[in-house]
């Protein structure tokens, strides 16, 4: 089997897509061999089969070709994680849509995308990693969807793209992909995209945050980063990266994220040589001597991005791990 993964949250869009058909969600998720209210938090992956049986199953109770379109209806920021609020404060549609080439792998490693500029304006294609068969061009449906509609709400106006192709067929009835995309839709086309004009795809959105777009790409490269090594350690140190801004993680917290029993978190850790305490102080640590070297980070600012409940817990731990107090150490390395 192989070990490719996607964001769990998708899993509830798709949940919100089969009720959208008339279909009993609960049910769905029993039949795929888990109950609807276990789908965990948006730090918990998925195989990617899991995926593709789910899409496979909607494919046959829903008799409309272009169900999957109705996924726009279904986001909510939230369910892409960090990478949903980084979109949201993106500074023009190329922009979040470039974020999203860029960490496209935090949301499913089996597919990607590129975006580029073309003769006729900023084209997206989005690869399902799945060829031609027709989970892919279900896929494709659900997830360009959902990216031109975060285009619309980001924009916050209309938005028709120039043009757009898609993989699949042509099918018996065109007009809901034409009337969900804005154009005359090009099937049996070499890639599922859609192109944007330029001036629409430049133009400074509402929504643009530099500031917190920054953030939110420390974050998403750490996320990117550890997503490479899918061993224990590395989602255990993911998780602690998404939760250590409101407090100190539980290893409860952690043992859900993880779909396990806090039993069997602590007997993996222990047959790799770890500890939760242990595993927490060092994802700390890292975290703080490279937090340690912004100038614009204030300690009070580092406390909360760490966890700690007041400064001088903190002041505790990094004594602990260095001698001194992290106000002494940023003056040392400063002098460096």
């Amino acid at each position: 089997m192989s070990s490719e993964t996607f964001l769990a949250t998708f899993g509830l869009i798709g949940l919100r897509l089969v009720e959208r058909h008339g279909i009993d969600p609960q049910r769905f998720a029993r039949e795929l061999g888990f109950a609807s209210t276990a789908i965990p938090d948006a730090k918990t992956r998925l195989p990617s089969e899991l995926g593709d049986i789910g899409f496979e199953k909607a494919m046959a109770l829903i008799p409309e070709p272009a169900f999957a379109l109705r996924a726009a209806e279904c986001w909510h920021p939230s369910h892409l994680g960090t990478l949903g609020y980084a979109w949201l404060s993106s500074g023009s549609l190329r922009t979040a849509l470039k974020r999203l080439e860029r960490y496209s792998r935090i949301l499913g490693q089996k597919a990607s995308c590129k975006c580029g500029d073309t003769a006729e304006g900023l084209c997206f294609s989005f690869d399902t990693g799945r060829g031609d068969a027709p989970v892919g061009h279900a896929v494709a449906d659900f997830a360009l969807s959902l990216i031109l509609s975060m285009c619309r709400t980001n924009l916050g106006a209309p938005l028709a793209p120039l043009s757009a192709g898609l993989r699949r067929p042509l099918p018996a009835n065109r007009q809901p992909y034409d009337d969900f995309f804005g154009c005359r839709v090009a099937f049996g086309a070499a890639q599922d995209c859609f192109v944007l004009a330029r001036h629409i795809a430049d133009q400074p959105l509402p929504t643009a945050n530099l500031e917190l777009a920054r953030t939110f790409d420390a974050i998403l490269a750490d996320q990117l980063a550890e997503l490479s090594d899918n061993g224990l350690e590395s989602r255990c140190r993911a998780y602690f990266l998404q939760e250590l801004t409101s407090g100190e993680p539980t290893e409860e917290g952690l043992a859900r994220a993880l779909a396990m029993s806090r039993r069997t978190l602590q007997r993996k850790l222990r047959e790799n040589g770890l500890t939760y305490r242990g595993l927490l102080e060092k994802t700390r640590h890292d975290l703080a001597l490279r937090y340690l070297d912004d100038p614009d980070k204030t300690v009070t600012d580092i406390t909360f991005l760490l966890g700690f409940s007041e400064q001088s817990a903190f002041t505790r731990a990094f004594k602990r791990w260095h001698g001194k107090s992290p106000s002494a150490y940023r003056e040392q390395s400063a002098r460096a």
